[in-house]
């Protein structure tokens, strides 16, 4: 236990920091005794962040010498130990700058905007002393993502919220700039409240809930997010101390969430837009059914896929991969796509040459970039595959009784040379067997080798149950589901997914 002396002057500074919103100082004791200073165990006081003077005394804090209310005139002095009053109070706000530090951190942890959410609601219940609570996210500028998630709610008790009208709601008074709604709204006993809306005391006495303390979620630059409510299943309220510490909490995860915001804003616009530059549906052939599944990353990739319907009853299936990432990545696959269209409705029957096209138009456009493709003449009548690949990965034929990678010639990728030019090869699919056309990001998020890749691929393939082998759909997820396990073909990686099946009946 650190002794301090009787007289202790305590100077404490609380800047706000950039990082966590509370700020770092130090607490410096500067002590003139006036009689002689009790020996200290620690020569230098111990720095302290974050510490805000302001913060109310906890509640274990001693009373101060002054505190006599109540005591009667004839009882003798007790001496005061001004030191330990002081060192219990700096034990309080270390311990509420340390719960602040650890809840702060795990929020700058949450990579998605749904797990921030969360985060915000099991650490404001843990600071307001709440046991259940909801956040509805709101902008105010109505771009979006609009969303209500609950803390100890199941989703009908977020719908039976939901039928209480919105402006008798902490929350809704909150979103819609009603009187009170600017701060703090806490509502310590629902049921003793005038004018409470009948509603809301159905709902509350459905749920079990007594009383609500909301805070507003508003950024500095963003402005208003939302709002957050916790429930208490008896009347109460938190006291001031709570209070200071989950504002300091909510202000800081308002910022955080607006960054979240914006990327997740930036992630469904680049989802659009790859989604618009791909086939709004597949096309119905006669002979042969086809399914496609694509994953795409964090940023958006350059991975696409096609199939197009061309004259005498033939098909143009077709998979690529343009080299990089993001929105430049996104542009170039829909141009090649777009172009690889044109030449396969001119020269479709001979994939080589739709090939050579391409490549000669991405090296006079784009000479910086390089891409892989796959081009394949089907013939569904026929069940036969004309197809070419530049750098590529070879088909897999997938049927009753084979499984076998489709034996291709090996070929640079497109941009990479002068005149690209690679023999074709025909393949002819037997009734019943699927032909599957991927991208290298199925083989890449494995992490392994490639030749253990394509082992673990090939192996997925094979092991597709026979009840669904006439679906090429279920086909493709089994594949996904075997090659990417554990949610791997969901995971933030920088590689794009695409799979493209054809089975011919």
């Amino acid at each position: 236990m650190l002794d301090i002396s009787s007289q202790v002057r305590v100077h404490v500074e609380t800047p706000l920091a950039a990082q966590i919103d509370m700020g770092v100082c130090d607490a410096i004791e500067q002590f003139a005794p006036v009689r002689k200073p009790v020996t200290m165990n620690a020569p230098h006081p111990a720095k302290v962040a974050g510490i805000d003077s302001t913060v109310p005394a906890p509640a274990h804090t001693v009373a101060p010498p002054s505190a006599t209310v109540g005591v009667p005139p004839d009882t003798p002095d007790v001496p005061v130990d001004t030191g330990a009053v002081l060192q219990d109070r700096l034990a309080g706000w270390v311990s509420d700058l340390t719960t602040l530090h650890e809840l702060t951190e795990r929020l700058a942890r949450t990579n998605t905007l749904a797990d921030a959410l969360q985060e915000l609601l099991r650490a404001g219940a843990a600071l307001v002393g709440a046991r259940r609570g909801l956040v509805v996210l709101e902008p105010r500028d109505g771009l979006g993502p609009d969303t209500t998630i609950g803390l100890g709610l199941a989703r009908a008790d977020l719908g039976h919220i939901e039928t209480v009208p919105r402006s008798s709601m902490s929350y809704g008074r909150i979103l819609d700039g009603l009187p009170g709604g600017e701060r703090e709204i806490a509502q310590p006993d629902l049921f003793s409240e005038d004018g409470l809306d009948p509603r809301h005391r159905e709902v509350a006495a459905r749920l079990g809930y007594a009383a609500s303390y909301a805070l507003p979620l508003s950024g500095e630059a963003a402005g208003r997010l939302g709002a957050a409510v916790w429930f208490y299943d008896e009347p109460a309220e938190p006291v001031e101390r709570q209070r200071h510490l989950v504002g300091l909490y909510v202000r800081y995860a308002a910022e955080h969430l607006a960054r979240m915001v914006e990327i997740e804003r930036t992630r469904v616009c680049t989802a659009t837009i790859v989604d618009e530059l791909l086939p709004a549906r597949l096309p119905r052939v006669a002979g042969v059914q086809l399914a496609a599944r694509r994953h795409t990353g964090p940023r958006g990739g350059g991975d696409w896929y096609d199939a197009l319907l061309l004259p005498e009853a033939a098909l143009g299936l077709a998979v690529g991969s343009v080299t990089g990432s993001g929105p430049s990545a996104v542009a170039a696959s829909g141009r090649l796509r777009a172009s690889l269209r044109a030449y396969a409705v001119m020269e479709g029957e001979d994939p080589v040459a739709v090939l050579s096209d391409l490549e000669l138009l991405l090296r006079l456009t784009e000479p910086a970039r390089s891409a892989t493709a796959l081009f394949a003449y089907c013939e569904p009548a026929l069940r036969k595959l004309t197809l070419a690949g530049a750098g590529h990965s070879p088909p897999l034929v997938v049927g009753p009784r084979r499984t076998e990678f489709v034996e291709t010639s090996l070929s640079a990728p497109l941009g990479m040379l002068a005149c690209w030019e690679a023999p074709s090869i025909e393949v002819t699919a037997e009734p019943g067997e699927t032909v599957l056309l991927y991208t290298d990001g199925l083989l890449h998020r494995t992490g392994d080798p490639m030749d253990r890749a394509f082992a673990r691929l090939h192996a997925a393939a094979a092991s597709v149950p026979r009840p669904v082998r006439t679906d090429p759909g279920a086909i493709a997820d089994h594949v996904l589901r075997s090659v990417l396990p554990d949610g791997l073909d969901q995971a933030d990686s920088a590689e794009d997914v695409v799979l493209l099946a054809a089975r011919f009946e």
